[in-house]
């Protein structure tokens, strides 16, 4: 027994109760349902095809718009260049790929079959 608890008995003052680990563990929460939450992805790398759409549009595999959040307007990124394009969602658009206006790209020196990144624009 320890002193405190030799002092306190001779004081008459009872023991304090011992908390209940398990009481407490239930609250937190097992580790699996953390693993359970899955985040979003924000951004996919994908291929940059030339296609005869409009120069402010780009189409876009509506599986792969979903996936991003695409709504109204996605943004590619390449080659340190931003464009932010009206997105069409079009089935016969392969879903690694984005179609977008050849003139404009070659304009802005990228080359058909490019390696972009694709987002969902926040703007």
């Amino acid at each position: 027994m320890s002193e405190e608890e030799k002092v306190k008995k001779e004081e008459g003052e009872k023991p304090k109760k011992k908390i209940d680990i398990k009481a407490l563990m239930s609250v937190v929460p097992p580790a699996s349902a953390l693993k359970a939450r899955t985040s979003k992805v924000k951004e996919r790398r994908v291929r940059l095809r030339w296609s005869d759409v409009n120069p402010q549009k780009a189409k876009i595999n509506p599986k792969l718009a979903d996936e991003l959040g695409v709504g109204d307007k996605l943004e590619v990124a390449v080659s340190g260049k931003r464009f932010v394009f009206e997105a069409i969602r079009d089935e016969s658009v392969p879903e690694r790929e984005v179609h977008v206006n050849e003139n404009l790209m070659r304009t802005h020196g990228i080359s058909d079959n490019t390696i972009a990144a694709v987002r969902a624009h926040r703007g």
